[in-house]
């Protein structure tokens, strides 16, 4: 059923967009699977990952390819599809539509690499999945002769099993010290990393998002991507890829790579609560739905998702319009969209939060979505890339004048 008061996802654009057609025809598809989607959730949960006939689901409807270049079969669709299309999935499972928006995202990454490292992943196969795992840290390399050699372990791979590539981010170091560090991320082929499954978790269970590790391994340079080739204009990829898609900062947008899940789960939430309010009764014989505190809270709740809904959806599509006009946002407008992405993502867990609460004893049962709407709220506001703490800061130092702690904008 439709949310009440909850709109569903708009149009991609607010601008005239020659796309609109096929952007609706695969929501249309991506809807159709959310019975079926929801079906499956406790055996997403179960595997710990996604199970095979959801991934073929997904690709049968184009959905990993939303953001990916159309000179391989993708659909290119603006940012903000990654929010509409995380939101549609997100509705039956968050694990699902984590995944989905993972990968997804990664095809549009990629259209940022060197076109050779493009060419010999989709030459291969345009529907090979690549995973990442982004915690710099991680990851150590060295420069050797035309390239790097990597070593490290990640965690957080998200929808690992199913990919035959992984985006691992390393900080390079030099002998010589003036050269600094540099944050680069390296594109591996499945051969050239182990996965280590680890991924027993209590929220987003189904997004089998296990370690990985690698030995010792060469990288050749044109397989790597460094982070300040992607903080905005034109990047590598842009050569066969001019669309301003592939000019778009991508560590100060990337909360709304994953911030429609939350948007989704949130949704999904209020979506069954008010169904359970419609019919049941309280213990004390009073119909729920005819409870002023039931009639508030949903009123809450939906204010906090449609509140949420708007921040995610005006800030990609603003980027959108800049990326086309040529602009390369400043700090002030990266930290600001980092803020915005986690405050937004915290608005849908303060919405599950509450309908939790105001469930009572019958929102425990494991049977009921509501305890994994919950769980997995919780996850996804655990994510670093959420938390108001960390981009609060940063905002507050480059408003303060400070520069920016976030090496990776």
């Amino acid at each position: 059923m439709a949310g009440i008061g909850c709109s569903p996802p708009a149009n991609p654009s607010s601008d005239p967009d020659p796309n609109d057609n096929a952007y609706a025809a695969m929501m249309v598809r991506a809807r159709a699977l959310v019975p079926e989607l929801r079906d499956r959730a406790a055996r997403t949960e179960e595997l710990r990952r996604l199970p095979p006939e959801t991934e073929a689901d997904f690709q049968a409807a184009g959905l990993f390819g939303i953001l990916q270049p159309k000179r391989v079969g993708g659909s290119e669709f603006d940012y903000v599809a990654l929010v509409d299309f995380a939101e549609a999935i997100a509705i039956a499972d968050a694990s699902a539509a984590w995944t989905l928006a993972n990968l997804a995202s990664h095809h549009w990454m990629l259209g940022m690499f060197d076109s050779r490292a493009q060419d010999v992943v989709w030459t291969r196969g345009a529907n090979a999945l690549t995973a990442s795992s982004f915690v710099f840290p991680a990851g150590r390399a060295r420069k050797v002769e035309d390239g790097y050699r990597l070593q490290g372990r990640w965690p957080f791979s998200s929808g690992v099993d199913c990919c035959a590539w992984n985006m691992l981010a390393g900080i390079v170091s030099t002998d010589d010290e003036a050269d600094g560090i540099e944050y680069r991320i390296f594109l591996l082929p499945r051969k050239d990393y182990r996965i280590i499954d680890m991924w027993k978790a209590a929220g987003l269970k189904g997004t089998g998002s296990n370690d990985v590790a690698v030995d010792d391994v060469f990288v050749d340079s044109w397989m790597t991507l460094s982070v300040a080739d992607i903080a905005g204009g034109p990047s590598p990829g842009s050569v066969v890829n001019p669309n301003p898609l592939y000019a778009l900062p991508v560590f100060a947008l990337f909360p709304f790579v994953l911030s429609g899940v939350a948007l989704g789960n949130a949704r999904g939430c209020l979506d069954d609560y008010i169904e359970v309010a419609h019919h049941r009764a309280t213990t004390y014989g009073a119909k729920l739905g005819d409870l002023q505190s039931t009639q508030i809270k949903i009123a809450e709740a939906s204010a906090k998702i449609d509140a949420a809904r708007l921040i995610m959806r005006s800030t990609c599509i603003k980027a959108m319009r800049d990326a086309r006009r040529g602009l390369v946002p400043d700090m002030a407008v990266k930290t600001g969209w980092r803020r915005d992405g986690a405050y937004a993502v915290n608005l849908c867990t303060e919405a599950v939060s509450l309908l939790f609460a105001a469930s009572g004893a019958r929102g425990l049962f494991s049977g009921a979505p509501l305890q994994r709407q919950f769980r997995d709220a919780n996850a996804i506001n655990s994510h670093i890339a959420f938390s108001f703490d960390a981009a609060g800061t940063d905002y507050g130092r480059v408003a303060l004048g400070l520069p920016s702690q976030n090496l990776t904008l």
